[in-house]
């Protein structure tokens, strides 16, 4: 499917067999289809989170066959801690997650997708889609520090010249600022 839309697969996990994979840039739906191409072409399994609406339907079967974790965002719960979890008991298990959270542009990139790296001790692999290049695959790995500003700037620098489909959409990459729920 790759080669029939001009794609190439790019990079390897080596021996990383439990991460927490970006999904950068996500502007558009076609962005899903790439990226399991591109897990298919580097021989890997990856999971990903979908709104439980994703897996209701005649779809659902196959969005589970290819990895997907319903999530139900209508009742608030502990994602984190229950991704943090499953990275922890599992040998393998490459979770993908868009950190935009969504295809539109917004503020600020959900920091989810940290928070499970660093609760289940594994690194963030900086996966890509470059639509300029055509061109997807596995960036390099950051190993979440106590130094979240240091993390992100070099998550920032990674995917600074990596466009996505519709590169407006794409948001500055900064997390947003603690709440004060006090």
């Amino acid at each position: 499917m790759l080669a029939l839309f001009g794609w190439r697969a790019e990079g390897d996990l080596d021996d990383t067999p439990r991460c927490v994979m970006i999904a950068a840039p996500h502007t558009t739906n076609w962005d899903f289809v790439f990226m399991l191409a591109i897990a298919f072409a580097l021989r890997i399994h990856i999971a990903w989170m979908g709104k439980d609406t994703l897996f209701k339907g005649p779809l659902g079967g196959f969005m589970r066959w290819t990895g997907g974790i319903s999530i139900d965002r209508s009742k608030r719960g502990d994602v984190v801690g229950e991704m943090v979890a499953r990275l922890k008991a599992a040998d393998a298990l490459i979770l993908t997650v868009p950190a935009e959270g969504t295809r539109r542009k917004t503020k600020y990139w959900k920091s989810g997708f940290y928070h499970i790296a660093r609760g289940a001790q594994v690194p963030i692999v900086l996966g890509y889609l470059d639509y300029a290049r055509k061109a997807g695959g596995i960036g390099p790995r950051v190993m979440p520090t106590d130094d979240l500003e240091a993390d992100v700037a070099k998550i920032r620098a990674f995917y600074a010249n990596i466009p996505g489909k519709y590169p407006e959409q794409f948001c500055n990459i900064e997390f947003a600022p603690p709440r004060d729920d006090a």
